[in-house]
């Protein structure tokens, strides 16, 4: 079965900057739209950005001129460049895609990766 694997979580200071990175485990048929998600202790996941296939992105207000998705179609990856990260940008980010595993398989799934922990301090 699929997996996404995210990658480039780490501790950062408040102004700095990371890359996330997310790729499905295997080849996959087609991907749909991907995105990251991000969850604080105590609140709900929320959704950080998103990314069509055809390039089409929306952002979350707390994140509009900070963050940018992108994506890598042939390589299926989907990045989050995050610039200007504050404090309260720490959280777990989730990675997410909608999946067609295979040809024959008809229909998407939707797949979520284990997490990576970004943490804002100084």
């Amino acid at each position: 079965q699929v997996q996404l694997v995210e990658s480039g979580g780490g501790l950062v200071q408040p102004g700095g900057s990371l890359r996330l990175s997310c790729a499905p485990s295997a080849n996959t048929y087609s991907i749909r739209t991907m995105g990251w998600y991000r969850h604080t202790p105590g609140k709900e996941r929320e959704l950080v950005a998103t990314i069509t296939s055809g390039g089409t992105t929306n952002y979350a207000d707390s994140v509009k001129g900070r963050f940018t998705i992108s994506r890598d179609n042939p390589e299926n990856t989907v990045y989050l460049q995050m610039n200007s990260l504050k404090p309260e940008d720490t959280a777990v980010y989730y990675c997410n895609a909608e999946i067609r595993e295979a040809m024959i398989r008809l229909g998407y799934t939707n797949y979520w990766g284990k997490g990576t922990l970004v943490t804002v301090s100084s």
